[in-house]
């Protein structure tokens, strides 16, 4: 599974995404494909999000808003990635 950045129509202006990196640190944790889809639906709902998976590594492109800094944006996924369905999945800094 590889999230393509088709039909977005301000991909030109990847400054309006933080870019979070997670990677697989245990071997018995969940594939990548499915801790995307686990990493997407524990994120605030109203966040547009695009996932990008490769070998033991998902990539997510959040965009920001207005009033959320990158700090938050961070947090907000370390925290999710504190989630027991995440366990052996950790951010890459």
């Amino acid at each position: 599974m590889t999230a393509q950045w088709h039909g977005f129509t301000d991909i030109e202006d990847v400054a309006r995404y933080v870019e979070v990196v997670t990677v697989r640190e245990d071997s018995t944790a969940p594939a990548a494909e499915t801790t995307a889809v686990r990493l997407v639906g524990l994120l605030p709902p109203h966040w547009r999000c695009v996932p990008e998976v490769t070998g033991d590594r998902v990539r997510l492109w959040i965009e920001r808003e207005r009033g959320t800094s990158d700090t938050d944006i961070r947090r907000t996924v370390r925290e999710v990635l504190a989630d027991s369905a995440l366990r052996g999945w950790t951010e890459q800094p």
